[in-house]
């Protein structure tokens, strides 16, 4: 069924009044005391939320899910307008002016026929914003993004400095190195070395997905949900056997598991 059609400059419009109301005199509260530090958490949720809709194949789930991230945005955007520093309408102008910029292949005639030249247009016009040359190559990946994400951002930076391995051979041999050292680690009393080899081994790892296209922060969630349905798989069976994980054996529940993987 096709969306209806409808103006999204009007809508967008009036959910900002919706959310000026909210904030202002006779509104709610706790959208009253609400600042930028307190949102921030918020912020975070919501956009791991959308990414789990988006996993999901689920369209009413993306569409919820993109209103509820589209409320912390707007709701920002109105706190500091609150401060007299730059409205929702600002935001969505500069963004509109930095696609445009960073892409005159489109906008501006420039050809680009490789993934190389559209990396090289990127980065020049970032330059050319003043954001290119400021921070050192490492610097310029966020701190704030999830460890594996920030891995591979890591790993993508010192690759285009050179600083890589010729193929995937050489990352698939430092993971056996890695997780050599983790064993020895592993073999030692206790100590602070186990922490250290088990991250060394995880960003190995990392840089092979980084060699094979995979996204590895994707790769894992998808595991983990993988790991979440299998074991609702055997709370279910344990309990038409009226046992639960507690009562239940480990062979038990193993044996449910692996007939859950063959499902």
């Amino acid at each position: 069924m096709c969306a209806k059609k409808q103006d999204p400059g009007a809508a967008v419009t009036d959910f900002i009044g919706i959310v000026r109301r909210l904030r202002g005199p006779g509104g709610c509260p706790w959208d009253a005391r609400q600042t930028p530090e307190t949102l921030k958490t918020y912020v975070l949720e919501e956009a791991y939320e959308l990414v789990e809709a988006v996993e999901s194949g689920d369209p009413d789930k993306v569409k919820e899910e993109l209103g509820d991230l589209l409320l912390h945005l707007v709701f920002l955007s109105d706190l500091y307008q609150e401060r007299g520093d730059f409205s929702f309408a600002e935001v969505a102008l500069g963004i509109t002016a930095k696609m445009i910029h960073r892409h005159p292949h489109v906008f501006a005639g420039e050809e680009a026929k490789t993934r190389e030249d559209l990396r090289r247009i990127w980065e020049r016009a970032k330059a050319q914003e003043g954001k290119g040359e400021k921070k050192a190559a490492l610097e310029k990946v966020s701190t704030a993004l999830p460890a594996l994400v920030q891995a591979q951002r890591l790993g993508e930076a010192a690759a285009r400095l050179g600083f890589d391995w010729p193929s995937v051979q050489g990352a698939l041999d430092k993971v056996e190195e890695e997780w050599q050292e983790f064993r020895r680690a592993l073999a030692a009393p206790p100590h602070d070395a186990r922490e250290e080899e088990l991250g060394d081994l995880l960003f190995a790892l990392v840089n092979v997905a980084r060699f094979l296209n995979i996204d590895s922060e994707g790769a894992l969630r998808r595991t983990i949900y993988k790991f979440i349905k299998r074991f609702h798989v055997v709370e279910r069976t344990l309990v038409k056997q009226g046992k639960t994980p507690e009562t239940a054996t480990l062979e038990e529940m193993e044996a449910i598991w692996q007939a859950a993987k063959k499902g």
